[in-house]
């Protein structure tokens, strides 16, 4: 029988639709396979193209002699301006904000041709630590009150650049989707005096049903109530209510989890296209103890349609517990021999 679920942080229901359920592998691509090569003389991403691009903002390593593994760029085409104020102004009903922000672009890799699910883990550390930097950095601006971090992979998740890069938006409100998940931690943390994302955790490891991996201070699972087909999390055992609170000692760990998520996806769902985007509480909520921060991935494997947007509530055609089970037996590293070797 089909069954609405709840998701447990936003109260939002969805429907899982068991009577049209799909076996995870069904939901496979199953697009003829394009190989690309490393270098694109064409690309302003690759090597080489640097005058192609605006000014660097950040590159690493540092040392401007060496080449770099990962560069941070302003986008060409940004949503916000950096050379804006964010100056309010109400009139009767219309309330309007100077379109201040800063959007930059992060180039995960040199390499044309590497997606994260096939690069070595220590180039996605790299990676994290880059976005840490900038989202510490871009924080501490009295103007910023937050910074997403996200990654379009595959034209129908919003990417017009095939070269792997993610992208960083930093704007002078919190979005509501981030409003309304504080609102109900604080509600829930004035309830029953804990964080309710460490109460989950606790739950959903000693159940193990949705869980994909386990690190030593990660957890990547499938969402109870997940809207999507494949919707997972991955989020810190220890507390934490910003992205910007994680150690620098502690980022190899999330950076293998999420390598290898990214290469269970890559190899069992061929390479979908597919969002990922840090949610983190603003800076300002550094130390809170009712929010904790987690690494939210979507592949884009079903479309929305007139139901959806009509009610805000979605139909899932696969159970999470099947595609945890179908993620954990996925042996990514030995089909991408991706990893802490490389590829």
């Amino acid at each position: 029988m089909p069954e609405l679920r709840q998701n447990f942080f936003t109260k939002e229901w969805v429907i899982i639709a068991t009577e049209r359920a799909k076996r995870p592998e069904e939901l496979a691509t199953r697009r003829p396979a394009q190989t690309a090569p490393a270098f694109v003389e064409s690309c302003p991403f690759c090597p080489g193209n640097e005058s192609k691009t605006p000014s660097e903002v950040m590159r690493f390593p540092s040392n401007a002699g060496e080449p770099w593994t990962v560069r941070v760029i302003p986008n060409k085409f940004a949503a916000l301006s950096s050379a804006a104020q964010p100056t309010r102004s109400l009139q009767d009903v219309w309330r309007r904000i100077e379109g201040f922000g800063v959007h930059e672009v992060i180039i995960d890799s040199p390499d044309h041709s590497c997606c994260m699910a096939l690069l070595p883990d220590a180039q996605v550390a790299s990676i994290l630590r880059v976005y840490r930097e900038r989202y510490n950095l871009l924080s501490m601006d009295r103007r910023v009150n937050h910074v997403t971090i996200f990654k379009n992979h595959g034209a129908d998740a919003g990417a017009s650049l095939q070269h792997p890069h993610s992208q960083l938006i930093a704007t002078p409100v919190i979005p509501s989707q981030v409003r309304h998940r504080l609102h109900e931690a604080l509600l829930y943390y004035d309830d029953e005096g804990k964080c309710m994302y460490c109460h989950m955790v606790e739950r959903e490891v000693e159940e193990q049903t949705r869980i994909v991996l386990k690190s030593e201070h990660f957890v990547a699972m499938e969402v109870f109530a997940s809207a999507t087909p494949f919707a997972t999390h991955i989020v810190p055992l220890r507390h934490m209510a910003s992205f910007g609170d994680i150690s620098p000692a502690e980022i190899a760990d999330p950076a293998h989890v999420l390598r290898s998520l990214l290469a269970k996806i890559h190899v069992g769902l061929e390479n979908p296209d597919l969002n990922f985007t840090i949610r983190s509480s603003p800076s300002d909520y550094a130390g809170a103890r009712h929010f904790h921060w987690y690494v939210s991935v979507i592949p884009r494997l079903t479309r929305v349609a007139g139901f959806e947007l009509g009610s805000g509530m979605f139909i899932n055609t696969v159970l999470p517990e099947a595609a945890a089970e179908f993620l954990r037996n996925i042996n990514a590293e030995k089909a991408t021999g991706a990893g802490a070797s490389g590829s």
